[in-house]
């Protein structure tokens, strides 16, 4: 099996410790320029999963990012040395930044993990940081910055964040 992508301008070889899974997209090996994980896998991508232009997968010795199934990533920047899980059908909007610690700067020893469970969308530009614990079908509003749970089915949005939607529809109060 070759390690190169056929489309690919970029002319390194897929790294040996990233899986793709079948059917998936992955825009350019390019993505993996900052790639400094140890791990056996670093990063492994779901089936039928797009991972498009303009993500970066900046990580430290330790970090590792597990993408499910069916998802779309477009266009984020994982800068971690910590663990970051994405769940199955998961859309992730442009600019997106999965930070290990405030400065999103990787290599730092102790960053923390983050969770992001199935049938979740996260706006453009959204920060989610090491804490945050993304339940299923949850929303993350453009431009928010995500440091702690959010329960499943919930809306979080504004700047300090908040959740502005729960599962019976009632809006928090400020």
């Amino acid at each position: 099996m070759s390690r190169h992508l056929e489309h690919d301008w970029y002319p390194a070889p897929v790294p040996d410790n990233v899986v793709i899974g079948e059917g998936s997209w992955l825009y350019s090996t390019y993505a993996f320029v900052h790639t400094f994980s140890r791990r056996d896998e670093a990063v492994r991508i779901g089936r039928d999963t797009g991972v498009y232009e303009f993500t970066h997968f900046g990580l430290g010795p330790e970090g590792e990012i597990l993408i499910g199934d069916f998802s779309t990533i477009g266009g984020a920047i994982f800068c971690t040395n910590g663990r970051v899980e994405i769940g199955d059908h998961v859309l992730v909007s442009y600019s997106v930044v999965f930070g290990g610690d405030p400065f999103a700067a990787p290599g730092d020893e102790g960053d923390g993990d983050i969770f992001i469970g199935d049938d979740v969308w996260i706006g453009t530009q959204a920060v989610i940081l090491p804490g945050a614990v993304i339940g299923d079908g949850a929303i993350i509003g453009a431009r928010t910055v995500v440091d702690f749970e959010v329960a499943p089915g919930c809306t979080v949005a504004g700047n300090p964040a908040r959740v502005v939607k729960s599962p019976e529809g009632v809006a928090a109060r400020a």
